[in-house]
């Protein structure tokens, strides 16, 4: 019996419903080890089809997806004509709705979405792909490590030509200020927290506000390459910018807010995941 190993096989890039927090924006490093037989080359599998065979897989298993836990209290699923329309009770007492193509989401038998049930559910789906010498397969599922601030958002940009026009997918993300020159962590912990486990949205996509359970809701839709999308989720979750909500146009508005709040001349560096994003420049005139 060998075993291999591939640390940083990929990044997933996603949303996740939980009851507790909403609609949550989230990054996973995917780390793998399989274990069997020598084949006839000596090897368990060999690197170059982990690296793409397996990591293809998972991408497109997960990645820019919106995953549901199906077992939660409260969400209710229907497939209809290749679309899936959602609805997910919270424990604030307000309500998610989601409708979007099918393959925009994943529905996981689960009553919850965290690093053991995603990693069970993978393991055993990569496993039916590999040959017959492989016997063992471990997928682990990790946050990057981040000293300082950072925040999980969801967002949907409808004129990618890519998976990022799902109207809800995230991630967990840094950000660094500069304030004339100097990083400022205090700033970076208010914006941190004031767009925590946020949905940030475009502001031509909002349909219309309306009450439920005394709580105002934000609705949202659009239409991109692949279909239909549609979100509502509590307003006190949505952070609404005038224009596409890119890395590029999150760095660059916050900078403009960040500078006019303190007169001060301001640089962000804005993280999509892990290791990108845009820097977004501000110079305050007076």
């Amino acid at each position: 019996m060998a075993r291999l190993f591939v640390d940083n096989l990929t990044v997933i890039d996603f949303s996740y419903l939980d009851h507790a927090r909403g609609v949550v924006g989230e990054s996973w490093i995917v780390d793998i080890e399989l274990a069997g037989d020598l084949d006839d080359q000596g090897m368990v599998f060999d690197f170059g089809h982990v690296k793409k065979q397996i990591k293809q897989f998972i991408d497109c298993e997960i990645d820019h997806r919106l995953l549901v836990p199906t077992g939660s209290s409260g969400c209710i699923t229907k497939l209809e004509n290749k679309r899936c329309h959602i609805e997910f009770a919270i424990k604030s007492g307000g309500l998610i709705t989601h409708e979007s193509p099918q393959d925009a989401v994943l529905l996981v038998d689960s009553d919850v979405i965290d690093v053991e049930n995603v990693a069970k559910d993978l393991q055993e789906s990569v496993k039916a792909l590999l040959p017959d010498n492989v016997t063992g397969v471990k997928i682990h599922l990790r946050n990057e490590v981040i000293e300082g601030a950072f925040y999980h958002y969801t967002h949907g940009l409808q004129k990618h030509l890519g998976q990022c026009q799902r109207i809800a997918h995230g991630h967990r993300s840094r950000i660094e200020i500069l304030t004339d020159g100097a990083r400022n962590t205090q700033l970076e912990a208010h914006w941190a927290n004031k767009l925590k486990d946020g949905y940030i949205a475009t502001e031509c996509h909002i349909l219309d506000k309306f009450q439920l359970n005394g709580i105002e809701h934000t609705r949202m839709a659009y239409h991109a390459q692949q279909g239909d999308f549609a979100i509502s989720l509590p307003s006190d979750k949505v952070f609404i910018m005038p224009m596409e909500s890119t890395v590029e146009n999150i760095a660059n508005y916050l900078a403009d807010i960040i500078s006019k709040d303190n007169q001060s001349n301001i640089v962000v560096k804005a993280y999509e995941g892990l290791d990108k994003g845009a820097f977004g420049d501000a110079t305050f005139t007076h």
